[in-house]
């Protein structure tokens, strides 16, 4: 059993509570059994640590003691067991892309992976949002940033290098009512804009068509929830 503070594993394990070292180290870490089964399934578990004396198939295992947990877990309630994961490989771009400018609330981070890998979108991309491993961002999303390919990078520099994707992007100037779009593209990419100011202007010089979501009463939609009515549309009629 591990009990002391000054272990190395300990030591390590800490470090990727910081953005920095999981950049470096391109690992992070998750904590409870569902995020850890799902860890599992996809093979990207390296490392566990737990209160209980148990041992997770040929996984590298370490009992630790209560205080040991108490100082490397993520959540306000430990829940007894934390893994050190890898970061999902990258994989080749999807037909169907979310792209992320600025977005800064951790649960409308995690609720839009939930979404994207619902309907589709296996290729998230980001430019100045909340850190796709930040921990109540990985909480959020269940387990399912397990499944998509999460990339950061300057997005106006992405969408002039892409240009066989057709861009739909959020402002409601100009824009056509989402009950009136096909989504008949093969190759396309949403646009969704900051919490506050929407998508900036250079982006959205470079948006083909924007779309607005027809509503009744509310002023406007927090952008995880009008993220997952336009990918679940776009799913409803592609041809």
């Amino acid at each position: 059993m591990i009990e002391s503070l000054t272990n190395e594993k300990i030591k390590y394990a800490n470090k990727l509570k910081q953005k920095k070292y999981r950049s470096i180290y391109k690992e992070f870490l998750i904590e409870g059994e569902h995020l850890l089964v799902e860890a599992i399934k996809t093979k990207n578990v390296i490392r566990i640590f737990t209160t209980e004396e148990k041992q997770y198939n040929n996984i590298e295992t370490h009992q630790i003691s209560e205080q040991i947990m108490q100082k490397l877990s993520i959540l306000g309630e430990p829940h007894g067991i934390i893994a050190i994961c890898k970061k999902p490989e990258a994989k080749p771009l999807s037909d169907k892309i979310l792209i992320l400018d600025r977005i800064q609330d951790p649960g409308n981070m995690g609720m839009l992976i939930r979404s994207a890998t619902a309907f589709g979108f296996k290729t998230i991309i980001a430019e100045k949002s909340v850190d796709f491993y930040n921990e109540k961002v990985v909480r959020s999303t269940q387990g399912t940033l397990f499944y998509v390919d999460l990339r950061e990078c300057n997005l106006k520099d992405f969408i002039l290098e892409n240009e066989n994707y057709y861009y739909y992007g959020t402002k409601v100037v100009n824009a056509m009512s989402l009950d009136k779009i096909n989504f008949s593209k093969k190759s396309f990419a949403i646009i969704l804009g900051n919490e506050g100011s929407g998508i900036r202007d250079d982006l959205s010089e470079l948006v083909d068509t924007n779309i607005t979501i027809p509503i009744f009463s509310a002023e406007s939609l927090n952008v995880a929830v009008a993220g997952g009515i336009i990918m679940y549309t776009s799913t409803r009629r592609e041809e």
